[in-house]
């Protein structure tokens, strides 16, 4: 690496090779949208809020392995070896368990409430992977998503609050969408970095 480029630059860099080899995860993106509209599906079903959160646990865990299914139809790459911050964006990811006790009180106390909580939580993780990706989409839908997933809880009828899911998945399309744009715009501004071999 040419001793002229600093070290803001080669992280720099390193943030956009990570975008681009993993087009700003956008596998995990489609695959959360379709599961969001799975779990909208669940909440229509004429079951209690406690049930219907029982199964939104099993269905919301489906995300992972379908994003791994997606990640060759859209050729997204999830280990880069040589890039020290890859690691990083699945601490990011596992960081989201640690909400899990809100959600299981929520499950508890509250299963009204719960795919409220369970889609301000979905929302509020996306936020640190702007800076991750270099995609400030993340930093905007975390906000859209975390708030509006509030203000319909508290305003729509307990019958209603499929809604709530129907609302994450339509975001969740567009922060695809969004994704995509800031994707080719960071693959025009990646330089590969000359990895020193040993």
């Amino acid at each position: 690496m040419p001793a002229a480029v600093s070290p803001a630059l080669v992280l720099n860099q390193l943030r956009l090779e990570v975008s681009v080899k993993a087009k700003n995860g956008l596998d995990f993106i489609v695959a959360a949208t379709l599961v969001w509209a799975a779990i909208a599906r669940v909440w229509l079903l004429p079951n209690s809020a406690s049930r219907s959160g029982f199964i939104t646990f099993f269905v919301g865990a489906l995300t992972l392995p379908l994003a791994r299914l997606l990640s060759k139809p859209l050729r997204t790459t999830w280990t880069l070896p040589h890039n020290p911050l890859q690691p990083l964006g699945l601490w990011l990811n596992f960081a989201q368990l640690f909400y899990f006790p809100l959600l299981m009180f929520m499950f508890g106390r509250y299963p009204q409430h719960f795919l409220m909580a369970y889609g301000i939580v979905t929302g509020a993780h996306f936020f640190p992977y702007a800076w991750f990706y270099r995609a400030p989409a993340f930093a905007v839908m975390a906000g859209v998503i975390s708030v509006g997933c509030l203000l319909l809880g508290l305003r729509l009828a307990p019958a209603q609050h499929y809604l709530i899911a129907v609302f994450v998945a339509v975001c969740l399309a567009v922060l695809a969408a969004l994704l995509v744009r800031s994707y080719r715009q960071n693959q025009r501004l990646f330089q590969p970095l000359a990895y020193a071999e040993n």
